[in-house]
C-alpha cells in the first residue's frame, strides 16, 4: 500500500485516506462473516445510502427505530472503512453491511459463509455526474477538475474504487448461485415497492404488502433527504461542505443528459463498450 495526497493505493484501487487505513483494511480481510449476514455491494454513487435505509427496514419488519435514531454509517456500516472495527461488536443479527469492494477483495470468510449479497447497479453516466458533484463537496477527496477532466479520470479508473466496468464485471462473474441478487438503481426508482418485494423475498422476510408500502414511503429520496440520520448533515463541514452540493442531490435517472455534450457521450460510450465487449452479460442501459 502507498499513499498519495488524500488517497491510498490498495490492491490496485484508490481509497480515501480519511475513511480508510491499513489497519481497517486488514480488519476487513480478517472479518468473520456469518451465514445470516446481509451485504449490499455497490459501486460508489450507485445507491449505497439508499440500501443503508432499506436493509434495516426489511430485516426488522418495517420498524423505523434504526433509521430514525442511528446514523446510516453505524446502522449499516461499510465493510472496508475504519468505523466497522469500532462498532462491529454492537451489530445485532442479522447484520447488514455495505461495501464498495470489487468481488476480488471480499475476505475469505465471506466465501466460506452463506451470507447473501444484493448487488446494485446504476447507469454509469449518472454515476459520473453524481461523483463529480460529490468530489466538489467532499473535502477529503481530490478536486474533480473540469467535467471533461473528470470523465477521463473516471474512464481511466483514477477514481475511488477503480473502474466502474471492473467492479460490475467482478460481481457479475461471481459464482455465488442463489446467494446474490442483482437489481438496478433505475428499477428501484421506477417501482420501489416492487424492488422491495424482490429484495424481501430474496432475504426470506415474506413481508406483508402493508409493510412493503410503509418501507417504500420512508425510503423515498424526499424522505431520506430530510432524515438527519441519513442525509449526512451530521458530518462536520470540514469533511463535507453541503453548501457546495447536497450529499443527496437529485437521485433521479437521466441527469447525465444535463451535463454530457455530444463529444462527451461519444467518448464515454466508446470506452464503456470496449471494456464490456467480451462479457457474456448485457448492460441494462442504452449507452447512446
Amino acid at each position: 500500500m502507498s499513499s498519495d495526497g488524500l488517497s491510498l493505493q490498495y490492491q490496485g484501487i484508490l481509497l480515501p485516506r480519511e475513511t480508510h487505513s491499513l489497519e481497517c483494511l486488514e480488519f476487513a480481510q480478517e472479518f468473520k462473516f456469518r451465514d445470516d449476514d446481509i451485504m449490499a455491494a455497490v459501486y460508489p454513487k450507485s445507491g449505497t445510502i439508499w440500501m443503508q435505509e432499506i436493509l434495516p427496514l426489511l430485516l426488522n419488519g418495517g420498524d423505523l427505530t434504526p433509521i430514525q435514531t442511528i446514523p446510516n454509517w453505524d446502522r449499516v456500516p461499510w465493510l472496508e472503512e475504519k468505523r466497522l472495527a469500532v462498532i462491529a461488536d454492537t451489530l445485532t443479527a442479522p447484520r447488514a453491511m455495505v461495501t464498495h469492494f470489487p468481488f476480488r477483495l471480499m475476505p475469505p470468510s465471506f466465501h466460506a459463509s452463506k451470507a447473501k449479497v444484493i448487488y446494485v447497479m446504476r447507469n454509469p453516466k449518472d454515476i459520473l455526474v453524481s461523483s463529480f458533484y460529490f468530489h466538489q463537496m467532499a473535502e477529503f477527496l481530490d478536486d474533480p477538475g473540469t467535467f471533461d477532466e473528470f470523465i477521463k479520470k473516471f474512464l481511466d479508473g483514477n477514481v475511488m474504487f477503480g473502474k466502474w466496468t471492473d467492479h460490475v464485471k467482478s460481481w457479475r462473474s461471481a459464482e455465488l448461485g442463489d446467494r446474490i441478487l442483482f437489481i438496478t438503481y433505475e428499477e428501484m426508482c421506477q417501482d420501489l415497492p416492487a424492488a422491495l418485494r424482490q429484495m424481501s423475498d430474496f432475504l426470506g422476510r415474506n413481508l406483508s404488502e402493508g409493510t412493503i408500502q410503509k418501507i417504500a414511503q420512508h425510503c423515498t429520496f424526499k424522505t431520506m433527504k430530510t432524515n438527519r440520520m441519513s442525509n449526512f448533515s451530521l458530518v462536520p463541514k470540514e469533511y463535507m461542505n453541503l453548501e457546495k452540493s447536497l450529499f443527496l442531490r437529485k437521485g433521479v435517472p437521466g441527469d447525465w443528459k444535463n451535463h454530457f455534450s455530444s463529444e462527451h457521450l461519444a467518448r464515454f460510450t466508446s470506452a464503456i463498450r470496449k471494456e464490456m465487449q467480451s462479457e457474456s452479460f448485457t448492460l441494462p442501459y442504452n449507452l447512446d
